[in-house]
């Protein structure tokens, strides 16, 4: 599809609600966070008439993030609604454990490496340490830890615990488009590996899921909202139930919000290959 389509990037806690992708999109896109942001963009008066694809910027953290974008479409207008496609999110769990294997083979295989990401909810934190497991499982550094910016254990408690661990060299490996501050620990020397994902990687993946979200759109009427919004369906209590316990749970909400959330876990789990 060669017509002309606004792109628009919404953001919920891996990127800083927006603020971490300033300056890493290209001037065309259009960066909200989800919610009141998110609704005026689309229904502008002065783009009426103008296509917009909305891509969710989660690497595949935050459902919730995807689910509540398409609630927000939703509830457009008919005629808003009509030149809007919702994409595919930007990546999902196996694409960001791709990404921090490829930023690991930047560190020295000596180092210890620290998985950081903004605090989510405690699955989408559950989540990190899966994904930090595997990329120890498959990568050649012994030692890979989990801290969360916002959360317990946070970057600085991290690095602590890699130093009791017997590390000296901490590489931080940010799991998000935000990259925390590198702490200032006594006896560890502690660095980043370097942004996840580089402007022209990441210009060419949001390049690739508008061209998926239009062509569908095009080739079969589909334009997203329905499947984004059961994108949370099988994220959070819904596994975690005795057998055999019948529950029913409603994921959904009658309007756009942020989540917050509190954690109180000091737990350190570590994979072991």
């Amino acid at each position: 599809m060669s017509d002309p389509c606004r792109v628009i990037a919404v953001c919920g806690h891996e990127a800083a609600y927006g603020e971490a992708l300033r300056g890493l999109v290209a001037p065309g896109v259009t960066v909200v966070a989800n919610g009141r942001e998110l609704f005026r963009a689309v229904a502008a008066p002065s783009r009426r008439g103008e296509e917009s694809c909305v891509v969710p910027m989660t690497l595949g953290r935050d459902p919730e993030l995807v689910a509540d974008t398409a609630r927000t479409l939703r509830a457009l207008s008919a005629a808003d609604r009509a030149r809007v496609v919702l994409a595919e999110p930007f990546g999902t769990s196996q694409h960001l454990i791709a990404w921090l294997r490829a930023a690991a083979g930047r560190a020295p295989d000596t180092a210890a490496l620290l998985v950081t990401a903004p605090a989510g909810d405690p699955f989408e934190d559950a989540e990190l340490y899966r994904v930090a497991c595997l990329v120890r499982r498959y990568g050649s550094h012994d030692l890979v830890e989990v801290a969360f910016t916002g959360g317990d254990p946070d970057p600085a408690e991290g690095v602590r615990r890699c130093t009791l661990l017997g590390a000296r060299h901490v590489v931080l490996l940010p799991a998000a488009f935000a990259q925390p501050r590198v702490p200032d620990v006594p006896g560890a020397r502690v660095e980043h590996a370097g942004p996840l994902i580089a402007p022209a990687a990441l210009a060419r993946v949001l390049a690739e899921r508008v061209a998926d979200a239009r062509r569908h759109r095009g080739e079969r009427g589909d334009d997203g909202i329905a499947a984004g919004l059961t994108a949370a369906d099988n994220h959070g209590h819904s596994h975690t139930h005795p057998p055999g316990t019948a529950h029913h749970h409603g994921h959904g909400h009658p309007h756009p919000h942020r989540h917050t959330h509190g954690h109180g876990a000091g737990q350190v789990i570590r994979s072991t290959a």
